[in-house]
């Protein structure tokens, strides 16, 4: 079995075990044991899932193909295929609340939050559901009178797809559906800390009527049906989020087969206030960018560029702000903070946070444990002043609520620190200048910016990197084209003449 949950049940009893979903069916093994998954807030068991081998991962990749190959959803109408889309939608948002318990036991994030991801992520699948009938060719009548020329786009295949712990639900709903709506077929392996829902979409996939083989999820470890995945010689493509050191791993195993790569990889991202902005708008976004999952987002504002008349005022209104933030128990209501995920994600940030002041970085808010119930892997919010870019803590991607500040003087200054870094995931600029806003915004070398507004967009809106940060560009007509092949066709009209010399 792979749920005890059906129907309007909205909280699930914990802890759920489930099966990997591989070619329309549950199945439990080839699995190394099972996986089991602790909620980061109470240590309590919340879900037991199949370790995936790389036995699991084949026979799902032969799934794929062989529906891909049959072709019985690559060429199913526009229209049908849609439709089926719609109804994954409407699955989605019948099991919102039952979801988003899973989630956020799950991540530790607050419940709120996970349920406001599912909601969106419901929307991902109705916008690929509509935008599917956009994706077109083009026809080229300029190649004379006896030939004609057609470019046609068509599904690239088999597309494995590995998605990140911090936002399961959510990155894969950035991803599936328009994998789906192009006509490839999916192997999915989430996060072994974060595979329910991934699971659960498998169930309402089905009861869809995506068609076997169509939509695959093996659960397990990076090492084993991670690197498995990747290896696999009848995968076409694969889509990866999490971070850069192991996007070089994914790299180096798709230049085996060269398969096509969508890498959303670490992000390292500045936050510019200029002395115009309305500081009090300013300061509740910036406290937003950086806590915003606990500050475990990729596209976070982890580093505050503040120009230098008010970086007094607006980090002595910081602080303030985000000392009143509670942190806290997920499921309460007022909780806008949950633990990280693990014990090692926790270690990793203390360990950032505790070289810096030993450093010498001026600590303005946060540094010690929060006053948070339970045992959870909690950390306050944290806030450090920095002169330059050069200390590690401004420079690696720490994955935590920790934000460091440091002032500038100019404009042209402003984009060189932003800049100084090797990602190039996302910015967000604060200035009621247009002139200002305009030249900053095309300096920064960052594939998503944000004007007076942060972490904020819709799926007609494309997703992706610069520079190390990653490659490709997801969601919107992008996210579809991203996941088609592209054909040229040349039709002869009539007899063509001979081209070759015949004869002596």
């Amino acid at each position: 079995m792979q749920l005890d949950q059906k129907g309007a049940q909205t909280r699930p009893t914990f802890p759920v075990s489930y099966a990997m979903a591989i070619d329309g069916r549950w199945v439990e093994e080839p699995a190394d044991g099972v996986i089991r998954r602790d909620d980061p807030a109470t240590g309590a068991p919340v879900a037991v899932y199949p370790a995936g081998t790389a036995e699991a991962i084949d026979a799902a990749v032969r799934a794929a193909r062989r529906a891909f190959d049959a072709g019985d959803w690559a060429w199913l109408e526009g229209e049908a295929r849609a439709a089926v889309l719609m109804r994954v939608a409407d699955g989605i948002d019948a099991r919102r609340d039952e979801m988003a318990f899973v989630e956020s036991h799950e991540t530790g994030k607050p419940l709120r939050q996970a349920r406001a991801e599912i909601e969106a992520g419901a929307g991902m699948w109705r916008y690929a559901a509509g935008v599917l009938r956009a994706l077109h060719g083009e026809t080229f009548n300029t190649l004379g009178d006896s030939l004609l020329g057609l470019v046609l786009k068509e599904p690239i295949g088999v597309v494995a797809v590995i998605t990140p712990w911090n936002f399961p639900f959510f990155v894969g709903a950035e991803r599936f559906p328009f994998i789906l709506a192009a006509g490839c077929t999916v192997v999915a392996k989430p996060s072994e800390f974060t595979s329910g829902t991934t699971l659960m979409l498998a169930e309402i996939c089905g009861q869809a009527g995506v068609p076997p083989g169509v939509f695959n999820v093996v659960t397990g470890t990076g090492p084993m049906a991670g690197q498995a995945l990747i290896d696999h010689p009848r995968v076409d493509m694969i889509a990866f989020t999490g971070s850069t050191a192991t996007g070089r791993i994914v790299m180096r195993a798709a230049a085996g087969t060269v398969k096509k790569l969508s890498l959303e990889l670490g992000g390292k991202n500045p936050v510019l206030v200029f002395a115009d902005a309305d500081l009090d708008a300013a300061v509740e976004g910036v406290a937003f960018g950086m806590l915003n999952n606990a500050g475990q987002a990729c596209v976070a504002g982890s580093r505050l560029l503040v120009e230098r008349p008010v970086a007094e005022g607006v980090c002595t209104a910081l602080a303030r702000y985000v000392e009143a933030i509670r942190v806290g128990d997920p499921r309460d209501p007022a909780t806008a903070i949950g633990p990280l995920i693990n014990q090692a994600q926790f270690d990793k940030v203390s360990g950032h946070i505790r070289r810096a002041l030993d450093d010498g970085l001026t600590l303005l808010a946060g540094g010690q444990p929060p006053a948070a119930e339970g045992q959870g892997f909690y950390v306050a919010p944290t806030i450090l002043r920095a002169e330059g870019m050069d200390h590690p803590i401004c420079r690696e991607e720490v994955f935590g609520p920790v934000l460091t500040v440091t002032p500038f003087d100019t404009l042209d200054e402003a984009a060189a620190l932003a800049n100084d870094t090797d990602y190039g995931l996302a910015a967000t600029i604060w200035s009621r200048d247009l002139d200002t806003a305009v030249r900053a915004m095309r300096r920064i070398r960052a594939g998503r910016v944000w004007i007076n507004t942060t972490m904020t967009g819709g799926p007609e809106m494309p997703i992706g990197p610069f520079k190390q940060s990653g490659l490709g560009r997801e969601t919107g007509l992008y996210g579809l084209d991203l996941y088609a092949e592209t054909k040229a066709v040349h039709i002869r009209l009539g007899r063509e003449d001979a081209r070759l010399p015949v004869g002596s």
